[in-house]
């Protein structure tokens, strides 16, 4: 029976997370947290509680699946007796639901990093294309915020540059939820966009490019040693839409880091203080990030692969006309289901460069 399949699933899913090592674990640290002098060092306490957290959830979610398989082990008998379209459906999503989120888990068992469990910068940046570039880095901009409100992960845009006529040229934004630098680094490099020009009106086709950036976000207990020397810092107007305030007060923040060329920004927050604050935490994930690319031979390929944004250097390739398809040029990975793909259906992409490079 179907059932029986999907708890063989589990128990190879136990095996895999190292069930009874990781039980060991978290009753260790949950013994930690009880002595008086646990709380004397804030930094290790926080790194405790953060793994106490992360322990508990996986053990949630193979509660639910336990729970899971028990109803589809119903519903399964019952299908059986039954024999009607209605049970079979019910039995069928049920069974859908549960080996996705089996194949979720597994895959989130292939981060090795610790950065790979946390928060992540996203920044994407109109290519070659002019307005056309501008308006494509819109519509990934958009796709991304899809799939963040799909997962569930709360999304906070630090700086936007506009396009002179439409789009973007530059955007910043935050991504915080489980895994998220995990999952979206997969989306490090220059997609590419072929279609009918919206904005030709001979109704030519023209080829665009935008590229996107991603990095971990830092913990807050994490030192970062900048000298103060090595940054150039200055205020703006923040723009766009926001009332009287964001025309009339320079609370927007740019630094750049000399040294490394690094420049960031922040708009998000409506006094100086607190956009010099983000812009800052933003910089520091930006330079440990760098640190780490030199360090780390695959990292550094990865993030190579951005290259310019242009021609040879693109990831993943969406065709809009004459025909309709998405395709990651890493993985072979292909989809012609565009308009899901741009409604934040990324999902399979992400897997496969996943599971490609594991």
């Amino acid at each position: 029976m179907i059932s029986q399949e999907l708890k063989q699933n589990i128990e190879s899913l136990r095996i895999l997370f190292k069930w009874d090592e990781k039980k060991q674990e978290l009753e260790e640290l949950k013994k930690e947290t009880s002595k008086p002098e646990f709380w004397q060092d804030q930094s290790n306490a926080k790194k405790i509680n953060k793994r106490i957290n992360f322990l508990t959830e996986w053990f949630k979610d193979f509660q639910d699946l336990d729970k899971k398989w028990e109803d589809i082990k119903v519903l399964d008998e019952f299908a059986e007796e039954a024999k009607d379209k209605d049970s079979e459906l019910e039995r069928e999503r049920e069974i859908k639901s549960m080996t996705e989120k089996i194949s979720g888990m597994k895959l989130q068992l292939q981060f090795r990093d610790e950065s790979d469990t946390g928060d992540a910068i996203i920044t994407l940046h109109a290519g070659a294309g002019g307005t056309e570039a501008c308006d494509w880095a819109e519509m990934l901009l958009r796709m991304y915020m899809r799939w963040c409100e799909r997962k569930k992960y709360e999304v906070e845009v630090t700086e936007v540059l506009p396009g002179e006529e439409a789009g973007i040229k530059r955007v910043t934004f935050l991504v915080k939820g489980p895994y998220a630098y995990g999952y979206l680094k997969s989306e490090i490099g220059v997609h590419r966009l072929v279609r009918i020009s919206p904005f030709d009106a001979n109704k030519r086709r023209h080829t665009s490019f935008a590229a996107c950036d991603v990095t971990p976000l830092i913990e807050e207990d994490k030192e970062v040693n900048i000298d103060e020397d090595d940054l150039k810092i200055d205020t703006f107007r923040s723009g766009g839409k926001g009332g009287q305030h964001v025309n009339k007060t320079e609370s927007a923040i740019r630094i750049t880091h000399v040294p490394s060329g690094i420049v960031v920004s922040c708009q998000s927050e409506r006094s100086q203080h607190q956009n010099k604050i983000t812009a800052m935490k933003i910089l520091k994930s930006k330079l440990m990030n760098l640190e780490a690319i030199r360090q780390d031979e695959q990292k550094r390929k990865n993030y190579q692969e951005k290259g310019d944004i242009g021609w040879g250097y693109q990831i993943r390739s969406y065709v809009f006309m004459p025909y309709q398809l998405v395709k990651d040029l890493r993985t072979g990975y292909e989809t012609g289901n565009v308009p899901a793909v741009m409604d934040g259906e990324i999902d399979e992409f992400i897997r496969s460069y996943l599971e490609h490079t594991a």
